[in-house]
């Protein structure tokens, strides 16, 4: 079926002489989502490139490769309107929130004067450079790079661009970092130092199961089940920023007078919170070795007893594994506390809370257990993620 013929109104294109010496011309490339005529501004210094850059476009709008945006686009003007009513509509805060950061922090301040159609690979990749330059680490460059390929990615997909120039553009090489996980013996040390504490169970489950932080602290008893000796991960902590919810002054400013939303008087959407896990393979159900679902029998007795104490005061909402004194959501900013503490009373080395989950990984390999198995306790999708671990596992069985 034949598409609708355009009218004259649609593809008109005015030429003239500006006051400024130069020529200027503007065309129309149809209509925009209000209804209202697109209509494109040009100008060049001679007639001829003007000549040549009207018919370029008119080409494009009658092959219906034009593009829909309104005048002279900015790179940054894109990325606001990319993250502030695209991306809201298909990803969960924390991305938003992370993307967001990146571009604003180290892009939008470098390049957001850049016109969107001439944002070419060199100029990214000088970005990147300069952003290393600073002394930013290549794993957030790289962080850059992939959300700016996203970003210029779904403007090639909706005609503001006729290619993704990031898509060319080379990030600089983000090094391979060996997995380090703790020993047998530093394992020992650490649950040593954990026991006799409210929540030191919360340690066990880490170093057995490898439960990401916020998945560890948004377990749930209606998620466990003592008497199969299973647990279903569901949900994760999150912490979100507060938001303003006081209105804005003109010029943008929030009415209250403070620049973070956690100091607004009528501060919203933010706090700890307890959300879904964002894939499939995240939401997964897993055995409980024995010793670990003896400690589990343990500490739900410890914790009921305690919850008993401060009856009144216990906040049984979410009815949460591992909580606080009187049954709240703990904030991962305090357990990171605890487990720094737990790891100078130990006498353990300094590493990451996160390297409790590879120590998981890599002694339930060591123990023989399958890879696919592996990949199913933790949460991994991709072989590729499972393989890192190889070497490590190599090294503990040669030791």
């Amino acid at each position: 079926m034949a598409g609708r013929r355009q009218k004259d109104s649609e593809t008109h294109t005015t030429k003239y002489r500006g006051k400024d010496g130069r020529w200027h011309a503007r065309v129309t490339v149809g209509r925009r989502i209000d209804g209202q005529l697109d209509r494109r501004h040009l100008q060049r210094k001679t007639k001829r490139e003007l000549d040549e850059a009207v018919r370029a476009l008119e080409r494009d709008r009658d092959a219906g490769k034009r593009t829909w945006l309104q005048g002279e686009q900015t790179l940054g003007g894109w990325l606001e309107h990319w993250i502030t009513a695209i991306l809201p509509l298909s990803v969960r805060w924390k991305t938003l929130s992370t993307y967001q950061s990146l571009m604003k922090v180290h892009v939008i301040p470098k390049m957001g004067a850049a016109r969107l159609a001439d944002v070419r690979p060199e100029a990214l990749e000088l970005l990147y450079g300069q952003l290393l330059n600073e002394g930013r680490s290549a794993h957030v460059v790289h962080a850059v790079h992939r959300v700016l390929r996203s970003a210029l990615g779904e403007a090639v997909r909706r005609h503001h661009l006729s290619q993704n120039p990031a898509t060319v553009a080379r990030p600089p090489r983000v090094a391979t970092v060996e997995i380090d996980p703790l020993t047998s013996d530093e394992c020992r040390s650490l649950l040593e130092a954990a026991r006799g504490t409210p929540n030191a169970a919360r340690w066990s489950v880490a170093l057995a199961l490898g439960l990401r932080q916020g998945e560890a602290l948004g377990l749930s008893w209606d998620d466990v089940d003592l008497d199969a000796g299973v647990i279903h991960v569901r949900r994760a902590v999150q912490r979100r920023t507060w938001q303003h919810g006081c209105g804005s002054k003109p010029g943008g400013q929030p009415a209250c007078g403070h620049g973070r939303g956690g100091y607004c008087p009528q501060r919203r959407a933010g706090g700890l919170m307890l959300v879904e896990l964002k894939t499939r393979a995240s939401r997964r159900l897993i055995v409980l070795p024995g010793p670990l679902l003896s400690e589990l029998q343990a500490h739900r007795s410890d914790q009921l007893r305690r919850q008993e104490e401060r009856r009144g005061l216990w906040d049984g909402t979410h009815n949460l594994v591992f909580a606080t004194d009187v049954g709240g959501l703990i904030d991962p900013a305090r357990d990171f506390k605890d487990w720094k503490n737990l790891l100078k009373a130990g006498g353990v080395r300094t590493v990451r809370l996160h390297d409790a989950r590879h120590t998981a990984a890599t002694l339930l390999l060591v123990q023989g257990v399958d890879l696919r198995t592996v990949m199913s306790i933790m949460g991994w999708t991709e072989m590729a993620t499972a393989q890192r671990y190889v070497h490590a596992v190599s090294c503990l069985l040669c030791t």
